[in-house]
C-alpha cells in the first residue's frame, strides 16, 4: 500500500500546539483595516482554536486521525 499524504494546504494553515489544540491564524487581517475598529483588529491578532464541531475533519486533513 502507498503511503497517505497530508493535505498540503491543511498543513499550510493549521498548527498543533503541545497541548494537542490546533491552532489557525484569523482572516480579515489583510487589507482594508481603516473602516475596522482597533479593538476588532487586536483581536484578530490572536491565535484561533478550532471548534470542536470541525475537529475531526481538520485532524483528517492533518493525518492525525
Amino acid at each position: 500500500m502507498p503511503k497517505v499524504k497530508t493535505n498540503s494546504s491543511a498543513k499550510k494553515r493549521f498548527k498543533v500546539t503541545g497541548t494537542g489544540e490546533i491552532t489557525y491564524q484569523k482572516s480579515f487581517k489583510r487589507h482594508i483595516l481603516t473602516k475596522k475598529s482597533t479593538k476588532r483588529k487586536r483581536s484578530l491578532r490572536q491565535k484561533g482554536v478550532v471548534d470542536q464541531a470541525n475537529l475531526h475533519f481538520v485532524k483528517r486533513l492533518l493525518r492525525l486521525k
